[in-house]
């Protein structure tokens, strides 16, 4: 059976950095769909977060996407944007 991985990320960026935040995770979303692996990779947000929605075909594929040469620039700004480090939920699907 194959298991997929589910991700909820929260990114919870200080108030003065939300929209350079939102735009980053935005321009990271077609090459991340393009990439071996990935099922979904989706941006949302509430008042006061973003959230990725993300399902990966196994964890060898999510890891992939951590080294890719567009992740390391936001993971770079999250050092000075973020209010709080990112929650990460790594879900199974019960049904």
């Amino acid at each position: 059976m194959h298991e997929h991985l589910f991700i909820i990320a929260r990114i919870s960026p200080k108030p003065e950095f939300m929209n350079d935040a939102r735009e980053a995770l935005l321009s990271i979303v077609p090459p991340t769909l393009n990439e071996e692996g990935c099922r979904q990779f989706s941006v949302h947000q509430d008042e006061t977060s973003l959230y990725l929605y993300e399902e990966w075909e196994n964890q060898d594929a999510l890891d992939r996407h951590y080294a890719m040469p567009y992740i390391a620039p936001v993971f770079e700004s999250y050092k000075e944007w973020l209010a709080k480090p990112v929650e990460i939920s790594k879900l199974t699907k019960l049904a």
